[in-house]
């Protein structure tokens, strides 16, 4: 038969094993132990490298070893990477100091490649070489028609989140006839496997597939024992494997590495057990952890030395990590000599947080000459969850200080921020034609693209606004009677919401009507409908935004705000301070790093821990270890006593992680007040300490629930008549106590109502 793998260049000797009496470039500069990842070429290998350790160079270098002076042809290695970028880096990499014979390596990522062998034995599966590959949106599109096919209710199981449940059952190697039927129980009416049977047969009709099908088919095919020729084949010729980002996989390219690497057994996978941030799409942290159990004879090499952070910044994250039971253990070290310890800061709330860390990149900017410039693009705010950028953009627009939001929009350009700003100008302002139009079928309400289009003519035809053409329409016979009902509800929900937001006995704050709208319009809802990795996220950015609007005294001011807010795009090109989660920030680098939010319940986040328990936690701390890592000359940890989260104040203790942290590397300091204690600057077991004793002390009147947070019936350690400083609000005499909720006739501020774990005594100030 022909061979399958035949490409233009295969005829080309393999590169002579000598090469020169000098000793290759690409050995160069290489640590001993970094020479030891590149030239162990034979048999399985795991090189466990530590985050700023030359990864990339050690990967590199490697292949080019191979090529040099090995004998192999470029095209029996297989080089597998995460990104097309990394793919196409490498290969120039390489091409650099090799040349040509790099061009013909398979070099590219796990779907690259996969289709690569896909089309070769499509006819396998039941494809032609020619298939398509679908998008996201055609899969969503043609789950839909399924939906229907099985009369399966697409809104209470939305067509995208089916979507996800079965990408994940293909990134785990499952086809519809692996599925337990635990896994099922009642999604869909318990029809979700044979939707998934049908999605599968319907893809084979279209001649198409989707991107978890790339290694799905693969997988198919190699462990068709009537077919174990092509396994073979493929098998033969690879002759060497090499995988970066390792602990990134998931089970199907699992799966489908195991498979390949079984003919010569001469696998290397380059990637860190202490950075697997990525379970929540489908990343495995156990196949790295399993490697030397997979492949026998196997041998690790850790990369330890670090080239990018101090030497205080390397002793707190190793000193953290060590408390992961999960992991193959490497503690990372340097030459260089020096380096400030880890500032770990307490503050009284998220809004002082925010002012602390502004002013610490005014303090580097001033303090710095103009012989050591400091860039804002050196700078990065790593936070756990979307809704903390909040407080930082709005305090840097206040500041002027130009910022950019990395992996994400700006909090205000988010899709579900946007539809909610949206449902509120069309009360401030019913006229508003382009906020009424983004929401009038948001969530869906039975209003199509025709009935728009019919509100539309009427618009332009009587010069109204949409709102008033719609108004007008729906006491028509134009539009059919389910659309036409689904307008006229729509129509007296904001007339409703809208005689709420006036000044009668019934009004409501803006606050209030904010997250009634947001409840009765049904957007709520349907993002806790969505079974997406990113609802909980967008619900969290909900309460974000209902939270920002207590600051303002009414709708008109806050929208006012929010206009002028999302309108401010003169830092567009100029150098920015790096805003970004800390899943988007692994992999880079910054001279100063903040970490702001390390509080029990935002981070580790009270979700991951609840949903998968210690792993859920570990992976959490291996989070955190990521943020630690990405700073090379001084990283900063805040925490909050006080946060206000979910549209609710909660009091908060410092996350495990602070405890986690060696007292040797780390320098802690609290504002005064805080722990009930003058001192600013005090060693970390006392302050932590101090802080969790304080509550303590008061757990006979107050109850907690497991988040931190003060229920309704929570009584106060105050008494009326007690002298109090608040942070903003200055000295004060209480007038009056309800549960932890006390009114306080400020000597400046006047009457204010505040939560009395915002407060000390003023005795103790």
């Amino acid at each position: 038969m022909n061979d399958p793998f035949q490409i233009e260049d295969e005829d080309t000797e393999p590169t002579s094993s000598k090469i020169n009496n000098n000793e290759p470039v690409y050995l160069e500069k290489l640590n001993p132990v970094q020479r030891e990842a590149v030239e162990a070429t034979d048999g399985p290998t795991l090189v466990l490298a530590g985050a700023g350790t030359g990864k990339t160079r050690v990967l590199t270098a490697r292949l080019a070893h191979l090529l040099r002076t090995r004998d192999v042809r470029p095209y029996e290695i297989l080089a597998v990477t995460f990104t097309n970028k990394a793919a196409r880096e490498m290969r120039e990499r390489v091409s650099e100091l090799v040349g040509g014979p790099a061009e013909a390596v398979w070099l590219g990522t796990f779907h690259s490649l996969g289709v690569r062998i896909l089309r070769k034995n499509s006819e396998l599966v039941g494809l032609q070489s020619n298939f398509t590959i679908l998008d996201s949106d055609d899969q969503v599109r043609l789950l839909k028609q399924l939906l229907e096919v099985f009369d399966i209710d697409s809104k209470r199981w939305p067509a995208r989140v089916m979507m996800g449940l079965i990408q994940r059952w293909k990134d785990r190697g499952l086809t519809p006839d692996k599925v337990s039927p635990m896994e099922v129980s009642d999604i869909a009416g318990g029809k979700l496997v044979d939707l998934y049977q049908a999605y599968q047969e319907r893809l084979l009709v279209l001649n198409a597939a989707d991107f978890g099908d790339l290694l799905l088919h693969c997988l198919t095919i190699f462990s068709d024992s009537k077919r174990q020729d092509v396994l073979n084949e493929y098998q033969r010729r690879f002759r060497y494997i090499l995988v970066d980002e390792y602990q990134d996989a998931n089970i199907a390219q699992y799966l489908w590495l195991r498979l390949l690497a079984q003919g010569h057994s001469n696998i290397t996978c380059v990637g860190d057990d202490d950075q697997s941030i990525y379970a929540w799409r489908g990343a495995e942290v156990g196949n790295i952890l399993r490697f030397e159990r997979d492949f026998k004879d196997s041998q690790v090499i850790r990369l330890e030395q670090n080239y990018r952070s101090t030497a205080p910044i390397l002793a707190a994250a190793s000193a953290l990590i060590s408390h992961n039971q999960g992991r193959l253990g490497k503690t990372l070290w340097t030459e260089s000599e020096g380096g400030e310890p880890i500032l770990v800061r307490g503050l009284w709330d998220g809004g002082e947080e925010a002012r602390f860390v502004s002013d610490q990149i005014e303090s580097l900017q001033s303090s710095i000459g103009k012989d050591k410039p400091i860039f804002l693009r050196d700078i990065a705010i790593l936070v756990r969850a979307g809704f903390q950028t909040r407080a930082f953009e709005e305090r840097f627009l206040t500041l002027g200080l130009p910022y950019q939001v990395i992996g994400g929009a700006r909090f205000y350009e988010r899709m579900e921020i946007r539809d909610a700003l949206a449902y509120l100008r069309v009360i401030n302002q019913p006229d508003d034609d382009l906020a009424f139009e983004r929401i009038i079928n948001r969530p869906k309400r039975n209003i199509g693209e025709k009935t728009i289009q019919k509100i539309n003519v009427l618009a332009r035809v009587s010069d109204v606004s949409l709102y008033r053409a719609a108004a007008e329409i729906v006491t028509t016979d134009e539009l059919k009677p389910r659309s036409r009902a689904a307008l006229a509800n729509l129509m007296t929900d904001f007339s409703r919401w809208r005689s709420l937001s006036g000044e009668g006995s019934n009004a409501l704050s803006h606050v209030e009507l904010a997250e009634i709208l947001l409840d009765e319009s049904g957007y709520t809802q349907m993002l806790m409908n969505d079974k997406s990795p990113e609802a909980p996220g967008r619900l969290e950015n909900l309460k974000e935004l209902v939270s920002a609007m207590e600051e303002f005294e009414n709708l008109g001011g806050f929208l006012e705000h929010v206009s002028l807010v999302m309108d401010n795009n003169e830092n567009a090109g100029t150098d920015m301070i790096n805003i970004m989660t800390l899943h988007g920030a692994k992999g880079l680098e910054f001279d100063t790093v903040f970490l702001p939010g390390w509080e029990e319940g935002l981070f580790p986040h009270q979700r991951n821990m609840d949903e998968n328990g210690a792993a859920g936690l570990e992976e959490e701390r291996r989070l955190a270890y990521v943020g630690i890592t990405r700073a090379k000359k001084s990283a900063i940890i805040s925490f909050a006593a006080n946060r206000q989260m979910h549209g609710q104040w909660k009091s908060a203790v410092p996350s495990r992680f602070v405890d986690e942290l060696p007292n040797e590397h780390v320098l802690v300091e609290s504002e005064t007040g805080l722990y009930e204690t003058a001192s600013v600057s005090v060693n970390h077991e006392r302050i932590s300490n101090k802080f969790k004793s304080n509550w303590n002390e008061k757990k006979s009147s107050r109850l907690f629930d497991q988040g931190g947070e003060l229920t309704n019936d929570s009584l106060s350690s105050f008494s009326a008549g007690d002298r109090v400083f608040h942070q903003k609000f200055g000295y004060g005499k209480i007038s009056f106590i309800n549960g932890n909720k006390l009114d306080v006739e400020f000597e400046k501020a006047g009457n204010k109502k505040v939560i009395d774990s915002f407060v000390v005594a003023a005795d103790k100030v």
